[in-house]
């Protein structure tokens, strides 16, 4: 057995976070305006505000862990409309490929204080933003399918 073989390289990792945010995309598109902004269930936040959790964690997140610098959590992003979130959410696509492809493979195995808050090694962290995205995703086909909208299948990761 080769002792150095992986399971999946940085470049797979990267590949399968993009399939999820690919999919979360497709999500925010098949929400109606109005209910992507104030539709809710039992007390939840609605999608628009999950999104913008997701938006203020993988970019700034891969910057600061990049540079070296530990920043607040921010979500000061106030958008008004759809298109404003999707706008951002591909910006911010570009930040996480521009940012990730600087890690080197030892980083993953650093430890970073990721805003301040979040003491674990990079792999962990990073493996952390996409199980939050699943988190909320889930949520957003809850809403959907309680609009009577079929979400986008799960498995359908490309764009």
């Amino acid at each position: 057995m080769n002792a150095n073989a992986k399971v999946l390289d940085s470049q797979q990792l990267l590949i399968h976070w993009q399939g999820h945010r690919n999919l979360t995309r497709r999500v925010i598109e098949a929400f109606p305006e109005k209910d992507l902004f104030e539709f809710s269930i039992g007390g939840m936040r609605p999608f628009a505000k999950l999104a913008l959790e997701l938006l203020a964690i993988g970019g700034p997140a891969l910057k600061s862990i990049v540079d070296g610098t530990i920043n607040a959590f921010d979500e000061s992003f106030n958008p008004t409309t759809k298109a404003e979130i999707l706008a951002k959410w591909d910006e911010e696509t570009e930040t996480i490929n521009e940012y990730f492809s600087q890690i080197t493979e030892e980083r993953f195995q650093e430890t970073f204080n990721l805003f301040g808050q979040y003491e674990f090694p990079v792999y962990q962290n990073i493996l952390y933003f996409v199980d939050n995205e699943i988190h909320h995703r889930g949520q957003g086909y809850v809403y959907l399918r309680a609009l009577g909208i079929e979400p986008p299948f799960f498995w359908e990761r490309q764009r």
